[in-house]
């Protein structure tokens, strides 16, 4: 399949462009998928270091656990964003890492197997409380600006709800494979989706022509504009998030960043 991806130059604050029936379905699959994963880790493995700085691991799935814990409740949301903010107030650090240290050091304390159960029982109820978010509050922008790649934009909370907090398992799903060795199994129609959505945000980000070929099951075939002096990209489709999110070596259109 030949995908034609066209770029846009709005300014206005990112929406999702998936459909939220698609949207909600990825959500609570992307759970269940984590919960598996970490099912298959061994005791070893638990304690491997990941591409994430400073965390092996347990710590990037006590992270992940406490994302969808606070998705899944407006009591833990406002428990996480108040202890963040002082967290961030205090060390004069970014937000965002400061409210992935307190989900970080909420679940410290849990056993492997308590980290297991508690995916499993926190990402029906996330997917769940995701799915009942309302038009009215998706359609709000979000307070504050969101840095992505070095530049500044504005997010509406729907491409936050219906969005990134898919792809922030996902990719910390794949970070976990690297980590292991275990499998994430990608499938056609949901790494495949997943993807498709990555690429044609990357494509709108860098508004230039373009050739991309991603292999294995989440791949496909994306261009753009005039193909014959557009650059022709080649790579696995889970590498192609994993660059496009700041992991590894990237040069041309693929230093272009997308938000996971």
């Amino acid at each position: 399949m030949v995908t034609e991806l066209h770029s846009s130059t709005k300014q206005a604050p990112r929406r999702p462009a998936l459909g939220r029936g698609i949207a909600m379905r990825l959500a609570a699959t992307e759970y269940d998928k984590v919960a598996a994963v970490l099912t298959q880790l061994t005791d070893e493995q638990w304690r491997l270091p990941t591409d994430c700085p400073g965390w092996d691991v347990r710590s990037l799935a006590g992270h992940v656990v406490g994302m969808a814990q606070m998705a899944a409740s407006i009591r833990e949301t406002v428990r996480q964003q108040v202890a963040s903010s002082r967290r961030a107030k205090a060390e004069g650090g970014l937000l965002i890492d400061a409210l992935t240290a307190v989900q970080v050091e909420k679940n410290a304390a849990l056993t492997e197997a308590e980290v297991v159960e508690a995916m499993r029982r926190v990402g029906p109820k996330a997917a769940t409380a995701r799915r009942r978010t309302p038009a009215l509050v998706r359609n709000r922008t979000m307070p504050g600006l969101q840095d992505v790649g070095g530049h500044q934009e504005a997010w509406t909370f729907g491409f936050l709800f219906d969005v990134i907090l898919t792809r922030d398992p996902f990719m910390h799903r794949i970070d976990i494979a690297e980590a292991t060795g275990v499998s994430v199994t990608p499938t056609a129609d949901h790494e495949g989706v997943l993807v498709d959505d990555v690429v044609r945000e990357w494509a709108d980000r860098h508004a230039s022509p373009y050739v991309l070929d991603l292999t294995g099951p989440a791949g496909g075939h994306w261009q753009h504009g005039d193909t014959a002096a557009a650059p022709h990209l080649t790579m696995d489709a889970l590498q192609f998030c994993r660059v496009v999110s700041g992991r590894g070596t990237a040069d041309g259109l693929l230093t272009t960043s997308v938000p996971f």
